[in-house]
């Protein structure tokens, strides 16, 4: 059974400061750059909690979350709650999407239970850096990313329509342009019903695995019984509105161009798109639709290479998938061809190389993988299809993982709509 109970939460105060400037992406996203953009918009910006740049981060988020409670900047909800969030926005292609899920909490459960399904490896690094601030503040600042599966869409049908009539709790677009509504449910009985909805689902970590492996840690350690839940946001994988985007691998160890088709040859069949600076776009949004098309198909992918004028769709040839020693499960999955039989047998990448992202790189923005190459940074860029959702449940159902950074489910979530308190 999946215990999923709503947050005793701790909000902003919206008398206090202005929601806009007090929001963050999640920390693992955040640069340089924007980690002191958001610095300088507020002083209570949540981004001084979740990534600080004091010296010691860990004591100084501690005693900013403790002060900004004295202050009534950060205060508590008066009844236990489940936030309902509905994030707008518009496709490069000019898709409008309305992704909405909502925020609660729940159990923290060994992978081992089958209850809670990862889908990806996780680093080490950012697993012990999240354990210092969670042991620091006792408190989630951030959501795990779980899906669940319901076809009668009760949450989003039922439930959620009696508060969306009524003005948002939080109405704010992030810097990225997207619209987040929230609405605040606190009906004890619209409570139970999701409750009772998600008691026996299987969820997805769609996004968050080092924060729920953090959650896991430290629910080991921590005597107080709120730790033994995590702050989660859950979004149903029957709703269309929710879109997973590739992450490309992107070569930069240097190779000549044909030594790497000249690889590729030998197990995907080739098609390639010439191009002209005046007709370059154009090609390219071609490239990119016959590429979706055909990976519906068969595995495919795309690859542009530096100094090259051409496009080129990868077709995998028949045959080939007996040569990769993996669980079918996994063969079907494109990314694994290519670090098999490219990435690691033709073009030599230990998995150490991979995993610390040496010579390789792992890029979510699908212009950044073209720009790279046009700017010269990049020797080869392979241009990744739309990941599955069927796909990564059967994956994660037959207890295997994807490679890392496989996916990437977008919009991000906001930091700084609910904190959730571990004592």
């Amino acid at each position: 059974m999946v215990d999923v109970r709503p947050l005793d939460a701790i909000v902003y105060n919206q008398a206090k400061v202005d929601i806009k400037d007090v929001i963050a992406p999640p920390y693992d996203v955040i640069t340089n750059d924007e980690q002191s953009m958001l610095y300088e918009r507020s002083k209570y910006n949540i981004v001084r909690l979740i990534l600080s740049s004091a010296k010691d981060r860990y004591e100084d988020a501690k005693e900013s979350f403790e002060n900004w409670q004295k202050e009534d900047v950060l205060v508590k909800t008066e009844k236990p709650s489940i936030f309902y969030i509905i994030q707008k926005y518009t496709t490069e292609n000019g898709r409008h999407v309305e992704r909405k899920g909502f925020i609660a909490k729940n159990h923290v459960e060994e992978f081992s239970s089958k209850k809670i399904l990862p889908h990806e490896f996780t680093m080490g690094g950012p697993k012990e850096d999240r354990l210092k601030l969670t042991r620091a503040c006792e408190a989630n600042f951030s959501q795990i990313f779980m899906v669940y599966s319901d076809p009668s869409m009760l949450v989003e049908n039922e439930i959620a329509p009696k508060y969306t009539s009524k003005a948002p709790f939080i109405d704010v677009t992030d810097d990225k342009g997207v619209q987040n509504l929230v609405y605040i449910i606190d009906d004890a009985d619209d409570i139970a019903k999701i409750q009772s909805l998600l008691s026996d689902k299987t969820l997805l970590i769609a996004d968050g695995h080092h924060r729920y492996e953090t959650a896991l840690n430290y629910s080991k350690e921590s005597k107080n019984p709120e730790a033994q839940y995590v702050m989660s946001y859950f979004t149903n994988s029957e709703d269309d509105n929710l879109i997973i985007f590739p992450t490309h691998r992107i070569i930069t160890k240097f190779i000549e161009p044909y030594v790497l088709l000249e690889s590729v040859k030998k197990y995907y069949d080739l098609s390639d798109y010439t191009f002209t600076s005046a007709n370059k776009n154009e090609v390219k949004e071609k490239f990119l639709t016959d590429l979706e098309k055909s990976n519906a198909e068969r595995i495919s992918m795309g690859l542009y290479m530096k100094n090259v004028n051409k496009f080129y769709l990868l077709k995998l040839k028949d045959g080939v998938l007996d040569s990769i020693d993996a669980p079918d499960v996994l063969k079907k999955l494109d990314l694994t061809v290519l670090h098999e039989l490219i990435i690691s047998n033709e073009l030599g990448y230990s998995k150490e190389e991979q995993m610390s992202q040496d010579g390789i790189k792992y890029i979510k923005q699908e212009f950044e993988a073209f720009d790279m190459i046009d700017k010269g940074t990049a020797e080869a860029s392979f241009i990744m299809a739309y990941p599955k959702m069927q796909d990564i449940k059967d994956i994660s159902a037959a207890g295997y993982r994807m490679p890392q950074k496989s996916t990437y489910f977008y919009p991000k979530l906001l930091s700084g709509v609910a904190i959730n308190p571990l004592k």
